[in-house]
């Protein structure tokens, strides 16, 4: 197994061990992708990753970081997402999306204007999260959703799937890290309900799992489903590896194929130890002990440690998004630098 072996997931096959990690681009209109996801996220198609994961995609407008957020909560955006979709296909990269509530992180201006919460003046909206804990000093305090609006948050999750699939993508991802909505009903530092859904570790993973569950149910069978989850807070008395590894295990009897492992993002007084490759070991951990299929990201920026990360064994694929920014073609770049063949598009071929 290296890094330009293919990967076998339900009824599709990965045509390398490449995944473009979704990446926020802040540029849609009314949560309609256009022409700058389409040369973005085609591009790196191109490229030769073996797929291309859409940006976190919000299922309810209300779960938008920004207002430039791509959205999947109305049928308007499958015909907005469906030619994006078609295009990456077409150059032989799975086509995939990861879908998000943001929570109490909603509301934000892009990182380019600031990053600070907007106010309702300005197009800022009511947060939601687990309880009335505001992620910092200058972020608005969130309502605490009752389990009426749990209900309803779960059926908005499974109705972006179905639109998700008549869009035609081949794989979702569901948004349980850094710091957004399912992160924070994670971590006993963000969750501090009494009800069903806050306190013990049962509690607070069950509305990741309820969703989990349901939009499995509705997801093709031969379609693979993976779950982003931040494996430790990096703060103490939150969550951590250990609680990721029991999350881990349901997911995989819920029909989970891949846990894309990063870290971190629900506190600002977070104290990450950083480095190449630093979150590696907990996607090892987990495909290890687990025995489910993850992703490794995270400060991954050459070949030879991503291909290292693939012949240790500690990852199934390896997820880019700072390096596939800084080079669309790093997959082509890596085929070579390392001795493998990677099928080139037929309009660049004088080039090769």
């Amino acid at each position: 197994m290296n890094l330009f072996s293919p990967l076998s997931q339900r009824g599709l096959q990965l045509r390398n061990r490449i995944v473009v990690s979704p990446m926020c681009q802040y540029s849609a209109v009314d949560g309609m992708p256009g022409n700058w996801h389409l040369v973005h996220l085609g591009s790196r198609a191109v490229g030769g990753a073996a797929m291309v994961i859409a940006e976190a995609t919000a299922v309810t407008p209300r779960g938008r970081i920004s207002p430039g957020d791509t959205g999947l909560w109305s049928d308007v955006q499958i015909e907005a997402w469906a030619p994006i979709v078609a295009f990456i296909a077409a150059q032989g990269a799975i086509p995939a999306i990861q879908l998000a509530h943001a929570g109490r992180k909603a509301g934000t201006q892009a990182p380019w204007l600031g990053g600070a919460p907007l106010p309702s003046e300005e197009g800022g909206w009511q947060p939601v999260a687990p309880s009335t804990l505001a992620y910092d000093s200058d972020y608005p305090v969130p309502e605490a959703l009752d389990t009426a609006a749990i209900d309803v948050l779960v059926e908005v999750f499974v109705q972006a799937a179905r639109r998700a699939d008549a869009a035609g993508f081949g794989m979702v991802e569901l948004h349980a890290a850094h710091g957004y909505l399912l992160h924070s009903f994670l971590s006993p530092l963000s969750n501090h309900r009494d009800d069903e859904y806050g306190g013990s570790l049962e509690n607070r993973l069950r509305l990741p799992l309820r969703i989990v569950a349901a939009v499995r149910e509705v997801w093709p069978e031969s379609k693979p489903l993976w779950v982003r989850l931040s494996a430790t807070d990096w703060a103490e008395g939150g969550w951590d590896i250990e609680q990721s590894m029991v999350l881990a295990q349901s997911l995989k009897l819920l029909g989970v194929d891949l846990i894309d492992v990063s870290s971190g993002g629900l506190v600002p007084q977070q104290e990450i130890v950083t480095g190449p490759g630093f979150q590696v070991p907990f996607a090892a951990r987990i495909r290890h002990q687990v025995g489910l299929a993850t992703g490794a990201v995270g400060m991954i920026t050459t070949p030879e440690q991503a291909q290292s990360v693939i012949t240790e064994g500690s990852a199934d694929v390896v997820l880019l998004a700072r390096e596939m920014m800084r080079d669309p073609y790093f997959p082509r770049r890596a085929a070579r630098q390392l001795g493998a063949r990677l099928e080139v598009p037929p309009k660049y071929i004088r080039a090769w």
